[in-house]
């Protein structure tokens, strides 16, 4: 959000809610809450990260004071490799409901649409690539043992 610009950003969210649904939606306070504070990412330099001069992030160190705008606690229980397996498995689930909805009409076509549209991250080869190279099996076990931590990533799982 900070690259695309945090403002413009949550402007698509009214239209992701109405064609996604729960899934996409983002709670109202807290988005408040940031574009009421004056973040906007990185085009002025206040977002979820840290900038040093001309805009630039300093080495992804989250700016602290997000967490108060937000009222939120900045520990977390899981590890920095847990928050991007999670981050990373919901992009897959998502990428086989496009999948499965017909939104796309090949793999091929969902991995360069991710990669180039919503950064997936290249080194991954895209959303399908990757759950080819873990195997369905490993990507259904990882988003299993993740129903204590969210009620949504339960549901995505049953889906």
């Amino acid at each position: 959000m900070d690259e695309v610009g945090i403002d413009t950003g949550t402007k698509i969210i009214p239209v992701l809610e109405a064609a996604y649904g729960e899934r996409f939606s983002a709670p109202a306070n807290v988005v408040a809450s940031i574009l009421n504070d004056g973040r906007k990412g990185r085009k002025n330099g206040r977002g979820f990260y840290l900038y040093g001069e001309k805009g630039r992030k300093s080495k992804k160190k989250v700016d602290n004071a997000i967490y108060k705008v937000i009222s939120v606690q900045g520990q977390s229980r899981l590890s920095a490799h847990q928050v991007a397996e999670r981050c990373v498995m919901l992009m897959l689930n998502e990428a086989a409901r496009c999948f499965d909805e017909k939104v796309i009409r090949s793999a091929r076509d969902g991995d360069i649409g991710a990669v180039f549209g919503i950064g997936f991250p290249p080194f991954l080869g895209g959303p399908f690539r990757y759950m080819d190279a873990l195997g369905p099996g490993e990507v259904v076990a990882t988003c299993s043992a993740w129903p204590h931590f969210t009620a949504l990533v339960t549901r995505l799982v049953n889906n």
